[in-house]
């Protein structure tokens, strides 16, 4: 059975195969994540060996090939929100969204990851969602912050 959305995607793009890792980037946006059908359906609309697919989404560090929530909460584990008191911050949020580090919330709407650096160094403990970057975090930030998401 053919996914029409995938299918809307690929025929945005008129079926470019420059434009592959621009269609799985629209795919993931709809799925939050790479369904493996999805990408089956994408290579053979567009012709393009499913090995080559699956090593572009594999290479690239942004595509997932496991479901993820909504949101996206990235916290910065490098020096400088180290000394800041960033392990604090991260074992706050793995508590109230009841989940830790590279994992999903049961109601698919965060998901949370650590990286090693923000480059946002002078406003550690730094904590990125969806893209949008918050700084100074403390624990008692991380409700209201979260809530702001929900």
């Amino acid at each position: 059975m053919m996914d029409e959305k995938v299918i809307a995607v690929i025929n945005k793009y008129n079926g470019d195969k420059g434009q592959l890792i621009s269609i799985l980037q629209d795919i993931q946006a709809e799925y939050y994540y790479l369904p493996k059908e999805a990408l089956v359906q994408a290579s053979e609309a567009m012709d393009i060996p499913l090995s080559h697919v699956y090593s572009l989404v594999t290479f690239f560090k942004a595509f997932s090939l496991e479901p993820r929530g909504k949101h996206l909460v990235s916290v910065c584990l490098g020096t400088a929100c180290h000394v800041r008191g960033v392990a604090r911050v991260l074992d706050k949020i793995e508590r109230s969204l009841d989940i830790g580090r590279g994992e999903t919330t049961k109601d698919h709407k965060f998901t949370l990851e650590t990286v090693n650096c923000m480059g946002c160094c002078a406003v550690g403990p730094a904590v990125k969602i969806d893209g949008e970057y918050f700084g100074q975090m403390s624990t008692d930030k991380v409700d209201p912050l979260l809530a702001k998401f929900e």
